[in-house]
């Protein structure tokens, strides 16, 4: 797929997967947005057998894939459009990619990111919220900011025992 033209999902959260009304709310957006962007999905054992429970399997539009290795995530991740996830890590990938994030989620342990505008933290109950956040997030950027330093805290700490 071509950079910047689809939108990156994972879903694999217990409280997610787990509850058939939070499904559908997820998979019912997801089927929305897939009628404008492609989708793909790279699909976690969980998230599958609760698609195939709930009998959601077939979402037209959604490209599912088999889980892939963290390269190729990585790659997944840094040429997305957007990124729709429930991972806590995932999140914070997609800010180091400067790649706009909705998490469906009712929290997340990345505050900042919500703060600086980088991600988008939506509870997902309701198909049309989910869809006003990602429709709200495309396009954006946060501020441009480094929570996490530039990069240089190695020569940083060099000078300071140097100068000690």
């Amino acid at each position: 797929m071509a950079p910047k033209s689809y939108l990156l999902a994972t879903i694999h959260r217990a409280e997610n997967t787990d509850d058939p009304a939070r499904l559908r709310a997820i998979f019912y957006a997801l089927a929305a947005v897939a009628r404008e962007w492609p989708v793909v999905m790279p699909l976690h054992p969980r998230t599958r057998a609760a698609l195939a429970r709930e009998g959601l399997a077939d979402q037209p539009g959604i490209r599912i894939i088999d889980p892939v290795g963290y390269l190729e995530m990585a790659a997944l991740e840094r040429h997305a459009r957007m990124i729709v996830t429930d991972s806590g890590g995932v999140q914070k990938e997609a800010y180091f990619y400067r790649v706009p994030c909705v998490t469906l989620r009712d929290e997340t342990e990345w505050v900042e990111l919500v703060e600086v505008g980088w991600n988008r933290l939506v509870s997902p109950t309701d198909p049309n919220r989910i869809l006003q956040a990602i429709h709200a997030a495309h396009g954006t950027t946060g501020q441009d900011v480094n929570l996490y330093g530039g990069g240089d805290a190695a020569s940083h700490i060099v000078d300071v025992l140097v100068n000690a």
